[in-house]
């Protein structure tokens, strides 16, 4: 059966770095009481298909041997994670709303790129959005990041063992304690302890080389969504702001920007929040899209 434009978009969830599917649990659950379609994944090289260095699994830590193991997650590609999703968009049906977080962001560009036809909008939560050809590792070393907390808890150079590499599991309060105000500063230290045990270590360094692979042609079909997170530490709001910006003069046409008061990961601490968010953004990019559709003919 032929879609139509103003068929319900499903839900599809792109998690950010060091993560996995489980970030999405209750924002999912929300949705599905709406009676949305939805679904998350483990990208390559997370969740399920993670994999870690040998001196991880060792404890305590050896700061010097883990700082210095080439990670067994250096191989993950930004093209294995754009097939990954495409994949699951292909079982989940269209049209879909993309939703990637932080790092997440890179992958949906590149699904939306790549299928465009299948894309009815593509949502950033506090993610990289990128100008077409910039890489992250650019907008990682740009002014707006420099406030940035995430830099400081890395472990190990990212272009010695190819990823960025964290100790979820770490038993330093002080570290656990950066990290939490980094990632999760408003949850509780009970829900943040819980959260790490869904993190892996080592996120692959190489997809943050990639450049942006967008075109006005392809990627510039397809209306865009920002959901700044204005109490971020990991991707301030100065960085997000920037990144916004810089879509929209390389690209033309206007990102609809939305904010939440939120620290980097709204999914856990604000999560019906968010799904009332996202179910308006699937409201409204049903209207826009059929505009465009009545518009055409």
């Amino acid at each position: 059966m032929k879609l139509t434009s103003k068929a319900r978009p499903a839900f599809v969830f792109v998690h950010g770095a060091w993560h996995n599917n489980t970030t999405w649990r209750q924002v999912i659950a929300h949705l599905e009481t709406r009676r949305f379609v939805a679904q998350a994944l483990d990208l390559p090289g997370a969740g399920v298909h993670a994999k870690v260095p040998v001196t991880y699994r060792k404890r305590p830590l050896d700061l010097a041997a883990f700082a210095s193991e080439p990670s067994p997650n250096a191989a993950v590609t930004q093209d294995e994670r754009t097939r990954a999703v495409v994949s699951l968009i292909d079982e989940v049906g269209g049209p879909v709303i993309l939703v990637g977080h932080s790092l997440g962001g890179l992958t949906i560009s590149a699904v939306a790129e790549a299928i465009p036809h299948r894309v009815r909008a593509v949502v950033y939560l506090s993610a990289f959005m990128l100008p077409p050809r910039m890489p992250a590792v650019v907008m990682r070393q740009h002014e707006t990041m420099g406030a940035s907390l995430l830099p400081a808890l890395f472990l190990a150079d990212p272009a010695a063992v190819g990823a960025f590499r964290l100790d979820p599991r770490s038993e330093d309060a002080n570290y656990r304690a950066r990290l939490r105000t980094a990632l999760c500063a408003d949850l509780s230290e009970t829900d943040f302890d819980l959260s790490l045990t869904q993190l892996h270590c080592d996120e692959p360094a190489g997809v943050a080389q990639v450049p942006s692979p967008i075109t006005p042609a392809r990627f510039g079909r397809v209306t865009r969504y920002y959901i700044r997170c204005l109490e971020d530490r990991a991707i301030p709001l100065a960085a997000q702001n920037f990144m916004i910006a810089g879509l929209d003069g390389a690209l033309g046409g206007r990102t609809y920007v939305h904010s939440l008061t939120a620290s980097h990961s709204p999914f856990y601490s604000q999560p019906e929040m968010l799904a009332q968010l996202l179910a308006g953004i699937a409201d409204d990019s049903t209207a826009v899209s059929s505009k465009a559709a009545a518009t055409s003919t």
